[in-house]
């Protein structure tokens, strides 16, 4: 079965995309566990990450750096914290969210009533960062 991802990666679901490459895409996370939490999945439908071949693997992690400066460059954090997380969606992602001290990274703080105007702008911000990292 299609995962959810895969459908945003076809354009089949809408998602406040940043950037993708032929390797992987990043976009908002919908339930934001801090403002700029991003996610960044590979192109290639794999459940578990370290499943990826080395190639996909290492693009996948070039891809997210980036995406993580840029991130820092538009969201006032003490840095970006990354995990691996979430059983829900059999597709390998990467959780980036901005971080200030321990404790931010709590998936139960999760907004699940996301403004997506407010999604949708940070998105913009954060590409155009992107766009120069």
């Amino acid at each position: 079965m299609t995962s959810i991802f895969t459908k945003i990666i076809r354009g089949e679901i809408p998602a406040h995309v940043i950037a993708q490459n032929e390797h992987a895409i990043a976009f908002m996370d919908i339930r934001p566990v801090q403002n700029g939490h991003v996610l960044v999945v590979p192109k290639l439908e794999v459940d578990k990450l370290f499943h990826l071949d080395e190639n996909a693997f290492h693009a996948l992690w070039d891809f997210a750096r980036k995406i993580a400066l840029a991130i820092e460059q538009t969201v006032p954090c003490n840095r970006v914290g990354i995990t691996v997380y979430g059983l829900e969606v059999p597709h390998a992602h990467i959780h980036l969210i901005p971080i200030n001290r321990e404790g931010d990274m709590d998936f139960r703080l999760a907004n699940t009533n996301a403004d997506h105007q407010k999604l949708a702008a940070l998105a913009k911000e954060i590409k155009l960062n992107y766009d120069k990292v």
